[in-house]
């Protein structure tokens, strides 16, 4: 195929073969993400109209405003971190990449993990949501992929595995 020209790479798909084919988080995540959003903040909104309502009179209810307003300002916000969020399992490294203003996308070769490891918190298991969390010889490149299905990263987590085993045996 010609540089520059508009069309269909060699193997029909569209796509350069090297590009890596990106996976989002399940919509689970930002559910629960939103629903603890409100179970905070709407107690929180409630709390600040009546105590200071109450305890100092009607106009200064309108601190209730505040947290009101965080829960409308971080409603899309929420969507936005979580469309940002997406890995791509590659032939020798796993790439994480998330982040609106600041796009941050790590490379996990598989050769050098030490651990995979998959967590699900109480609010996770209630959501049918597990996190992968990969663990390397250098503490800065440690990385997380949170709100997977239990299935999913179960699947990544062994295959994560299998991948490090084979190339650490290489080295």
């Amino acid at each position: 195929m010609e540089t520059g020209s508009v069309g269909t790479f060699e193997d029909g798909t569209g796509r350069a073969e090297d590009e890596p084919v990106w996976t989002g988080l399940p919509r689970g995540l930002l559910r629960m993400r939103r629903l603890l959003l409100v179970v905070w903040l709407v107690p929180l909104t409630i709390a600040t109209a009546v105590l200071p309502g109450w305890l100092a009179g009607p106009p200064w209810a309108a601190f209730a405003l505040l947290p009101l307003g965080v829960l409308l300002w971080g409603w899309p916000v929420l969507g936005r971190n979580w469309r940002s969020w997406r890995y791509a399992e590659r032939a020798d490294d796993l790439l994480i990449s998330r982040g609106v203003l600041w796009r941050e996308e790590t490379v996990v070769p598989y050769g050098r993990m030490q651990l995979v490891e998959v967590t699900s918190g109480p609010v996770e298991r209630h959501f049918g949501l597990a996190s992968v969390q990969l663990h390397t010889a250098a503490a800065a490149s440690d990385a997380r992929i949170p709100g997977l299905d239990p299935t999913e990263a179960e699947r990544l987590r062994d295959h994560l595995t299998q991948l490090g085993e084979a190339r650490s045996a290489g080295l």
